[in-house]
């Protein structure tokens, strides 16, 4: 494996006397980093030191409404659940980039803001990415490699219903829902930035460990032959280069006309397994990202995307996330689209690089219109739909975890780390809980969010609970802090 010296040099995009320059001052400034001759303002680019001290005051929320921290100290938090009894629980992930590991448990959270452990896994099996409760059991998705979903009793004990899922790329097996329909959906993040493996997996630390990953469809798909030549990053010499081609591993090129064969288990889809287990159904593929995945009352499936990166070997620039409204079957653009754009739209050209190009000859059908877009690299996490006793029927809230610059892309702001609220009809975004100052709390100061992951009502639908993954800055690579995690909820006066 590179060093993390190594990685270092990649995240920051510099070689040989600047890259030296770079890792000595960190990668990291206030003012911004300097990056191919671009300075990038990210969220993360930031020097924290100390304890973490929340302070609700410095959270703005709408009149009328109350915010609290109850329970501090959490280490790598992803997800919220809520039991038969209402009682809330915190899912950890056990994981973050850039192979920075914890134990992955489920701990409940008592009056006065108590950790209880109920389960623990396993190292070899994370990211738990989030969970849902079903018939008195967890259902969870660990994210390994390879992933699967869980069935987590309240004593601790773990039973697989669906393994061997293609996970640990760039992403992960994405949290999972029980629907009305009994079923267990869930979604399967892409394991490259946009289609094709190249150096930046080896900078997410994969590549190396797994050479054979790659993005699998759900359904036959033709290329149309785009190979990258890139440099191999596992093997120290400048002029160790591969042509790659999209769904192909690394250093396998691609033919122009080359039936590529879908099947699931995919990557970059919803798809969906019975409690008890057994063979999977597609729900929707071509999401590059559907970290979160909710239910309305009527049975109408909502997800969100997180949109392409500025990196790797086909970079895609000011790509937007999105929420979805999914449609049974429906192909929703990867890794040819963005939204309902095709990439070959020259916004979406780099500065520095070429105007992407499609990697497929045809493509199923055009994406639909999406839900709801918000801003590049704000990466939406998890959320839920309005309650009418909040004040927020009509509305979806959406944690906005923040963005990952400099090794996502170019930002001018810090974007995200924020709780937004989306009306459902007009698609308008809108904030809802938010710091002071755009950015997390270690950025702009003061004692408030740092990077939302997850938005959950309790079942009376009178609390809104907001999981604060903690601080994360990024220098370079990120650099996620343990026990800075939060839960904080918010209530109607």
């Amino acid at each position: 494996m590179f060093s993390t010296r190594r990685k270092r040099f990649a995240w920051c995009g510099a070689t040989g006397a600047a890259a030296v320059a770079l890792l000595v001052s960190g990668c990291g400034e206030l003012a911004g980093v300097v990056r191919n001759k671009v300075t990038t303002h990210g969220g993360g680019q930031t020097v924290w030191l100390g304890a973490r001290r929340p302070n609700p005051a410095d959270v703005l929320i709408p009149r009328g409404y109350h915010i609290e921290a109850v329970a501090t100290g959490l280490t790598y938090p992803t997800g919220i659940v809520f039991d038969d009894q209402n009682r809330v629980y915190v899912v950890e992930s056990g994981y973050a980039y850039v192979d920075h590991y914890a134990t992955p448990r489920i701990v409940r959270i008592e009056p006065g803001g108590k950790h209880v452990v109920v389960a623990s896994g396993e190292r070899r099996h994370t990211p738990w990415t989030g969970a849902d409760f079903y018939r008195g059991n967890f259902i969870v998705s660990e994210g390994g490699n390879p992933g699967r979903i869980s069935r987590v009793t309240m004593d601790g004990q773990i039973t697989p219903i669906v393994d061997g899922l293609p996970s640990k790329g760039d992403h992960h097996t994405d949290r999972p829902a029980v629907g009305p329909d009994g079923w267990i959906y869930f979604g399967a993040g892409a394991i490259t930035n946009s289609g094709v493996v190249g150096e930046d997996n080896e900078i997410f630390g994969w590549l190396h460990a797994h050479p054979s990953l790659h993005d699998i469809p759900a359904q036959d798909i033709v290329l149309a032959g785009e190979n990258f030549n890139s440099q191999d990053p596992r093997v120290p010499l400048p002029i160790a280069r591969e042509s790659t081609g999209a769904f192909k591993p690394f250093g396998h090129s691609s033919q122009p006309g080359e039936v590529i064969k879908g099947g699931l288990p995919a990557t970059s889809a919803i798809m969906r397994v019975r409690p008890e287990g057994g063979p999977l159904q597609l729900v929707a593929w071509g999401i590059r990202n559907p970290f979160g995945i909710t239910f309305a009352k009527t049975g109408q499936l909502y997800a969100t995307e997180h949109g392409y990166d500025a990196r790797g070997s086909r970079p895609i620039a000011k790509a937007p996330d999105y929420l979805w409204r999914i449609q049974q079957g429906r192909w929703y653009g990867f890794p040819d689209f963005s939204g309902d754009r095709p990439v070959t739209d020259s916004r979406f050209k780099p500065k520095e690089g070429p105007q992407p190009k499609f990697l497929m000859v045809s493509h199923p059908k055009i994406p639909p219109h999406p839900l709801a877009a918000f801003k590049p690299h704000a990466a939406a996490m998890g959320f839920d739909l309005g309650r009418t006793g909040f004040g927020g029927a009509g509305e979806v809230y959406v944690a906005l975890f923040g963005d990952v610059t400099p090794a996502t892309g170019v930002v001018d702001a810090p974007a995200g780390f924020k709780v937004v609220r989306v009306n459902m009809a007009s698609g308008a975004v809108h904030d809802f809980a938010v710091n002071r100052a755009a950015g997390p709390a270690s950025k702009v100061g003061g004692g408030g969010l740092e990077r939302p992951i997850d938005v959950k009502f309790d079942r009376t639908g009178r609390e809104m609970y907001v999981l604060d993954f903690g601080v994360m800055t990024v220098p370079a690579a990120p650099s996620p802090k343990r026990h800075t995690g939060i839960l904080w909820r918010i209530t109607k006066l």
